[in-house]
């Protein structure tokens, strides 16, 4: 889907209508693009995998509920109307001890687990 297929000025996206239309876990859905990037949402519970992305920052908004970042020398919790960006090449993931649902914007085609080849295949809802 091309950015010029995505409602922009005249259409508000509703996330958490966008969220309500689906129900798996770790699997973004991408819900709008602008310059070359992604906006998607995606729910999470339980324990992503270790991984780095090499060429891009890794953002993460939380809209409910609360998010662990693990870093290897630390960890962050990031609350619902709380961003935390992981700078490109630093190694992470993510736990949710509940379910949380997440904001998350990145460069078009990154792959969620910093590698193509075990990466999530990213849907536009």
């Amino acid at each position: 889907m091309s950015e010029a297929e995505f409602p922009h000025d005249d259409e508000a996206i509703s996330l958490t209508g966008k969220l309500a239309t689906f129900t798996d876990l770790w699997s973004p859905k991408i819900v709008s693009r602008f310059n070359g990037l992604d906006v998607m949402v995606v729910k999470c519970k339980g324990a992503f995998n270790w991984h780095a992305h090499p060429d891009t920052d890794d953002f993460f908004f939380v809209l409910r509920g609360t998010l662990r970042i693990e870093l290897r020398d630390r960890m962050v919790e990031v609350g619902p109307n709380q961003l935390f960006v992981v700078p490109k090449g630093v190694e992470h993931r993510t736990v949710a001890d509940e379910e949380v649902h997440l904001l998350l914007i990145e460069p078009a085609g990154t792959p969620n687990t910093g590698d193509v080849r075990t990466a999530t295949t990213k849907v536009a809802i």
